[in-house]
C-alpha cells in the first residue's frame, strides 16, 4: 500500500462521482442531491486527510532532501486550492438542486477540483514518490486509510491560511526533530 496510490484512488472516485452527476436527469433532484452530498463530503474528507497526513510528510521529505522551497510552494498552492474547492462546494449549496445555477456551481467545483488534482498528480505526488521510500509511503497509507475510515461520516469544512498552515507544519517538524532539520525557509510574502 502506498499513500500516493490511495490519493490517486480518491481522485479517480472524485472524477467518477462528477461524471455520474453529469449523466443524471436534472428532474431527478433527489438523486442529484444524494450524489452531490456524498461527493461534497468526500472532497472535504480527502482534503482534510491530505492536510493532516500527506502535506506535512511532503514538507518533511522535501526539507530533508534540501528541496524545502519547492515543496513549500507545492503545499502553499495545494492548501489554497483546497480553500477554493471548499468555496466552490459552499456555492453549490446556495442553489436549488437541478437548476442552471446549481449545475454551473457544480461545474465550477469540478473545474477547481480537476485543476488541483492535475497539479497534485504532476508535482506533489511525483515528488513524494521520488523523495520517500516505499516503507514510509506504506506507513502513511495506513494512517491515511485510517483517517478516512474514522471520519467516513464527514468532517467540518474549514478554510486554512496557506502560509500559517506551512509554518505550523514546519514548526511541528522542528519540534519532532529537536531542531535537527533545517526548516523555516518559507518565503515571506
Amino acid at each position: 500500500m502506498d499513500i500516493t496510490e490511495l490519493i490517486l484512488d480518491d481522485h479517480h472516485e472524485q472524477r467518477r462521482l462528477f461524471a455520474i452527476l453529469e449523466q443524471i436527469d436534472r428532474a431527478e433532484t433527489g438523486v442529484l442531491s444524494a450524489i452531490w452530498d456524498r461527493l461534497a463530503a468526500f472532497l472535504e474528507l480527502h482534503a482534510q486527510a491530505e492536510e493532516e497526513i500527506f502535506y506535512p510528510a511532503l514538507l518533511q521529505v522535501g526539507i530533508a532532501a534540501r528541496r524545502a522551497g519547492g515543496v513549500e510552494d507545492e503545499t502553499l498552492d495545494a492548501i489554497h486550492d483546497h480553500n477554493e474547492i471548499r468555496d466552490a462546494i459552499a456555492e453549490v449549496a446556495r442553489h436549488q438542486t437541478g437548476t442552471d445555477e446549481w449545475y454551473a456551481a457544480v461545474a465550477a467545483a469540478n473545474s477547481a477540483n480537476s485543476d488541483h488534482m492535475a497539479e497534485e498528480e504532476r508535482e506533489g505526488l511525483t515528488d513524494f514518490r521520488r523523495l520517500a521510500g516505499l516503507p514510509r509511503r506504506h506507513q502513511l497509507a495506513v494512517a491515511f486509510a485510517a483517517y478516512e475510515a474514522r471520519n467516513y461520516a464527514g468532517v467540518r469544512s474549514v478554510d486554512k491560511d496557506p502560509v500559517s498552515y506551512v509554518r505550523a507544519a514546519e514548526k511541528k517538524l522542528r519540534t519532532a526533530a529537536s531542531g535537527s532539520l533545517s526548516v523555516g525557509t518559507l518565503k515571506r510574502n
